[in-house]
C-alpha cells in the first residue's frame, strides 16, 4: 500500500513538474499581444456592423481567439525546438532567458512531438473557425482561408524550424507584420463583415508595428548571442544604436495611425469622443520610449517586451470600448 502510494506521488510531482517547463515554454507573456490582432479587427468589425446592419457572431471571436491562442503556442514551442536543435540558446545566462530544449528540461523529441500536435489542433480549429465563419453561403472564401491558416501554421514553424528558417535569415520582422498585423486585424475583421474597408489598414498597421516593436526588443536583447551563433537577425544587421532607432519609431507610429483612423472616419466632425479614449496611451508610449532609450545594456531591454505587449492590448481593448459601448 506504502509503495502505491508512493508511486502515486511521484507521478503526481513529475507530471507537475514537467507541466511547470511547459507553461513556461509556451510563454504565456506573448498571448496578448497575439490576442491584440482579433479583439482589434472584430471589434472595428462589430461597430462597422452595428452601423451598416448585420449580425456579429459571437461563436466566431470565441473560435478566432482559441486559433490565435493555438498558433503563437505553436509559434513559441517551434522556436524552442528550432533554436535548441541549432544550439542558438545554449549561450543564455539566467533561468528568465533559458529555453526549455536547450536547458534540458524538455527533450527534442518531446518538444517535436508537441509541434506536430499543436500543428494538427491548430489546423482543426482553423477548419472549425472558418466553417462558422463561412460555409455554405461563402464556399470560396472559405477554401481561401483554409489556405491563409496553413501558411500561419507553416509561418508560426519556419520562424526557426528548418534548413532556411526566415528568423535567421533577418525576415522575422517582414512576417510578424504580415501576420501579426495584417492578417490578424484585416482577416478577423473580414470574418465578421465578409468584406474589405481600406480604414481597417490603419490599426492594422499599427498592431503590426507594435508587434515588431516586441520582436525588434527580443532581438536587441539576445543580439550578443545571436552573433554568436550565427542567427542574423534585422537588429543584429541594423546594430544596437540603429536598432535603438528603428525602435523608436515602431513604437511612435501605432497611436498617430489609430488617430487617423478615427478622424478618417468622422467621429470628431459627428461630436462623438468616446472613440478617442484610446488616445490616453500616448502617456505610457511616451514613458516607455524614454525608458528603452536610457537603456545600454541589451539584457535590460527584456522587461520591456513584456510592457509593449500589453499597451498594445490596451489599445486592442480600449478602441473595442470606445467604438462599440462608450459611443
Amino acid at each position: 500500500m506504502k509503495i502505491t502510494l508512493y508511486i502515486i506521488h511521484f507521478t503526481f510531482y513529475f507530471l507537475q513538474k514537467k507541466m511547470k517547463y511547459w507553461i513556461q515554454a509556451a510563454r504565456l507573456r506573448t498571448l496578448p499581444l497575439s490576442l491584440s490582432g482579433i479583439i482589434m479587427g472584430a471589434f472595428i468589425a462589430k461597430w462597422r456592423i452595428s452601423q451598416e446592419g448585420g449580425f456579429w457572431d459571437w461563436r466566431v471571436f470565441a473560435l478566432a481567439l482559441l486559433v490565435t491562442l493555438l498558433y503563437q503556442i505553436l509559434s513559441n514551442f517551434a522556436n524552442d525546438y528550432g533554436d535548441g536543435v541549432k544550439g542558438t540558446d545554449k549561450n543564455r545566462i539566467g533561468e528568465a532567458e533559458q529555453r526549455a530544449v536547450a536547458s534540458g528540461k524538455i527533450s527534442e523529441i518531446q518538444m517535436r512531438n508537441a509541434v506536430i500536435l499543436l500543428s494538427i489542433l491548430s489546423f482543426v480549429a482553423t477548419v472549425a473557425l472558418l466553417y462558422v465563419a463561412f460555409y455554405p453561403a461563402y464556399t470560396r472564401e472559405f477554401w481561401t482561408f483554409i489556405g491563409l491558416g496553413i501558411a500561419c501554421i507553416l509561418a508560426a514553424i519556419g520562424y526557426t524550424v528548418g534548413k532556411k528558417p526566415y528568423g535567421y535569415m533577418g525576415l522575422g520582422d517582414i512576417f510578424v507584420f504580415i501576420f501579426f498585423g495584417l492578417v490578424s486585424v484585416c482577416g478577423s475583421y473580414f470574418l465578421f463583415t465578409k468584406s474589405f474597408s481600406w480604414d481597417v489598414l490603419f490599426p492594422a498597421t499599427a498592431v503590426g508595428m507594435l508587434s515588431m516593436a516586441v520582436l525588434n526588443l527580443n532581438n536587441m536583447r539576445d543580439i550578443v548571442n545571436d552573433e554568436l551563433s550565427g542567427k542574423k537577425t534585422f537588429a543584429l544587421k541594423l546594430g544596437f544604436k540603429k536598432a535603438m532607432i528603428y525602435e523608436v519609431i515602431l513604437l511612435q507610429v501605432p497611436i498617430l495611425l489609430m488617430l487617423a483612423f478615427l478622424m478618417y472616419n468622422g467621429f470628431q466632425a459627428q461630436g462623438k469622443y468616446y472613440p478617442f479614449i484610446v488616445m490616453i496611451l500616448v502617456f505610457p508610449f511616451m514613458k516607455l520610449r524614454r525608458s528603452v532609450m536610457a537603456v545600454n545594456e541589451p539584457k535590460l531591454l527584456d522587461p520591456f517586451l513584456k510592457q509593449v505587449g500589453i499597451l498594445t492590448f490596451l489599445m486592442a481593448l480600449l478602441t473595442a470600448f470606445g467604438l462599440n459601448y462608450f459611443n
